[in-house]
């Protein structure tokens, strides 16, 4: 019996996506876990997978437009099924019919599809055919890799996007992100005596324009500064990396110490609704990452019962994984605070824009030697300047102010953070 096969909600609360390309066409024998298309959402690109077999009779859906989650996108014919009537297919979910091709037609194409075929394939002149999905066949040629001779781990040897990766994993960092985005290709204009190049917006940077556009016109933000002293961590941090496999970073110990400061005043913890305070119960931490698509901010949940050492895999891996468009989408929605650190490109202090629907960011700059005054003398220490963005809305400043000072004593002293 013929089904429908309808937009999936790639993304929590998502209400629609764009689907890139088609990886089969009509007529084509779909089997179980064969890609069906390739689906974009603000952050990545997915492949969508069958969940049953048949044959693709018809597709509803074209490509580069915006479709409705829960829309239908294409029509499943059951296997050795040649006469269907597509219009009442459509008609019994309530879909007007598309400028279909002659049901013959389609009937047709479908009965020579029955003959099981690989999919996705191209042929490569003197070394054989690769089968080969459309999206790891992109990664690898924006990587550079050659797949003849690997085997795939997809259906029946198929190369998929995990082959690429997992080839690519020695020189992870060295080739760029895998993060595959859909933008034109950039034309070349002229105005006014001045050449310029036009790059069309992909899908993330315009959910990112939109969201931070919303948050900064319709939060009230307010904003609080400290210098925290970092010779104890420093040391620290040493220590430990002297002795440790896994080498601590200074992004590791503020996660950290965010998280111990947010469970010590819950009153940071929180969200605002418009019929109530959300107060979380842990904190889930989210960590501003770049990636060449733009930003993107993973999280790391219940931070606060963590260690530093498992902090520290999570946030690695996760930052791996946000760079080579591999998280999944629980793995970066939610988070109830954020933290962006710039420190590492020399930046001295900035302020964030907060990252909705949370109620504060903290924004963390370079940790430098700078003059300090000790005992009346002056003298030269490790300083970080931190900046709190906070919605007022949610936040009093008395409040923001004491959990301030609860994350500087966490920095400046860092062993009561671990214990």
């Amino acid at each position: 019996m013929a089904t429908l096969i309808r937009m999936p909600e790639i993304a929590a609360n998502a209400t629609s996506a764009v689907i890139k390309e088609w990886s089969k066409k009509e007529g084509d024998s779909i089997r179980v876990g064969e890609t069906l298309a390739e689906i974009e959402t603000d952050k990545a690109l997915i492949e969508f997978d069958a969940d049953q077999a048949g044959v693709l009779g018809k597709i509803l859906a074209p490509t580069g437009k915006d479709i409705e989650v829960g829309a239908p996108i294409a029509v499943l014919f059951a296997e050795g099924e040649t006469n269907v009537d597509i219009a009442a297919v459509l008609a019994a979910a309530g879909v007007g019919a598309p400028t279909a091709q002659p049901a013959a037609q389609l009937a047709a194409s479908a009965a020579a599809a029955l003959a099981p075929a690989p999919a996705a394939t191209h042929a490569v002149p003197g070394e054989g055919r690769l089968f080969v999905s459309p999206l790891a066949r992109r990664l690898a040629k924006d990587r550079g890799i050659d797949l003849q001779g690997v085997k795939g781990s997809g259906p029946h040897g198929r190369i998929v996007k995990r082959d690429v990766d997992a080839l690519a994993a020695p020189n992870a960092g060295v080739a760029g992100s895998s993060v595959v985005m859909t933008a034109a290709a950039p034309s070349a204009a002229k105005e006014a005596g001045a050449a310029y190049v036009e790059v069309a917006h992909s899908g993330m940077r315009r959910t990112i324009a939109r969201r931070l556009s919303e948050s900064k016109a319709s939060i009230p933000h307010f904003y609080l500064s400290a210098a925290c002293r970092m010779d104890k961590l420093m040391a620290l941090r040493a220590e430990i990396n002297a002795s440790s496999a896994r080498k601590i970073s200074i992004n590791d110990f503020i996660v950290k110490a965010v998280a111990a400061a947010l469970k010590a005043s819950p009153q940071m913890n929180v969200s605002w609704t418009d019929s109530a305070l959300r107060q979380y119960a842990q904190a889930d931490i989210s960590v501003a990452v770049s990636t060449d698509g733009g930003l993107i901010t993973p999280v790391v949940r219940a931070a606060d019962s963590k260690s530093l050492s498992a902090i520290s895999a999570e946030v690695a891996d996760l930052a791996a994984r946000a760079r080579s468009g591999q998280l999944a989408p629980d793995e970066y929605q939610g988070g109830s605070f954020t933290i962006s650190n710039l420190g590492m490109f020399g930046v001295q202090e900035f302020s964030a824009i907060i990252n909705p629907p949370q109620a504060a960011i903290l924004a963390v700059g370079a940790t430098s030697q700078q003059a300090v005054v000790v005992d009346g003398a002056i003298a030269v220490a490790s300083v970080m300047n931190v900046t709190l963005s906070v919605d007022h809305r949610a936040i009093d400043g008395a409040t923001a102010a004491q959990w301030l000072a609860l994350f500087q004593r966490h920095i400046e002293h860092p062993l009561s953070t671990l214990i």
